[in-house]
């Protein structure tokens, strides 16, 4: 056993809970209570880090009564100046944060707290990141379930990145994991991907998630096929090789039908081609150009947006409780 897998056993190390939110006026009271009670069964300092992320409907305020009730609890409380994005939003409360270990947690309590005392005794093992696997995701439609399992095979087939399959933002990272993910400078973040990307000794732990209890999700369909682009053209360029292969192959069919065109010719004399089989060749081939622009512009414009060099998140207040 090493020198650091030592300490971590007789370690007793900060604790920082990092929740970004929108909306979440009637979650926020049952998440800070968990967190409070967190702090009580596993006996460690914990600092909750709290991100607003533009909400319209008080939370802020909401967090701030209920974090001062509990003086106990040591918290910091961002305020982003607009909707930046859930995933700029988890950026700027990892960066915020200055637990030895650091756990994301979506303020809607789906993901359960008190799977942390499992990851830390993971973490205590020697592991740097201990991720979280969905087996079951109760509260969902069944078409919300059957699209999140295509888009985690898919990009795990796509991407060279080993992206675990069914794993949320919900995890457990080691101080060293966290300032790895600072170095990270790209404004299109798909924050699993990275978790996967940065690498070191990385272990996996199942549960069920739960469904929401109050209020609503901020996600609808629109918002996850985007998150689902930037998560693509984060982490694989196969779309693009896709093209070149279509476009290879659409060539080489071209050249052999040519050749056949001419051959017929010369054994059977010219005949009139039909308008059917010329409009449908030129509408393929018109249809694969257009898809051909619209994937080129997605990693276009994600260029567009990396070179601007615009500050990920902007913060309009900042308050904390020691």
């Amino acid at each position: 056993m090493g020198a650091e897998q030592l300490d971590r056993q007789t370690l007793q190390p900060r604790l920082s809970v990092v929740v970004p939110f929108l909306n979440e006026a009637a979650t926020l009271p049952a998440l800070i209570s968990a967190v409070a009670g967190l702090q009580r069964q596993l006996k460690l300092p914990v600092e909750l880090v709290l991100v607003d992320d533009g909400s319209r409907d008080g939370s802020c305020a909401i967090a701030r009564r209920e974090l001062q009730a509990r003086p106990e609890l040591q918290a910091v409380l961002l305020e982003l100046s607009r909707n930046f994005g859930k995933e700029a939003a988890l950026t700027a409360g990892l960066e915020a944060s200055r637990g030895d270990v650091v756990v994301p947690l979506d303020a809607d309590l789906q993901d359960p707290p008190e799977l942390i005392g499992p990851m830390l005794e993971q973490w205590r093992q020697g592991f740097d990141v201990v991720y979280a696997v969905r087996q079951r995701r109760a509260g969902e439609s069944r078409t919300k379930r059957l699209t999140a399992f295509g888009f985690y095979r898919l990009i795990g087939r796509m991407s060279a990145t080993l992206i675990p399959a069914d794993t949320g933002d919900f995890r457990l990272m080691d101080r060293c994991v966290v300032q790895a993910l600072s170095q990270l400078p790209e404004r299109t973040r798909f924050m699993k991907g990275l978790f996967a990307w940065v690498g070191f000794r990385q272990t996996a732990i199942t549960y069920n998630r739960d469904p929401r209890q109050r209020g609503q999700s901020n996600w609808n369909y629109w918002k996850l096929w985007n998150f689902a682009l930037d998560g693509i053209t984060s982490f694989s360029r196969v779309p693009l090789q896709l093209l070149s292969g279509g476009g290879v192959a659409i060539a080489l069919m071209s050249m052999v039908y040519g050749a056949w065109m001419v051959l017929r010719t010369l054994l059977f004399g010219i005949d009139l081609p039909g308008y059917a089989s010329l409009m449908t060749a030129v509408l393929f081939l018109g249809g694969l150009q257009l898809i051909g622009l619209g994937v080129l512009g997605e990693y276009l414009g994600r260029v567009f947006e990396e070179v601007k060099r615009r500050p990920l998140y902007l913060v309009r207040r900042r308050w904390e409780q020691s």
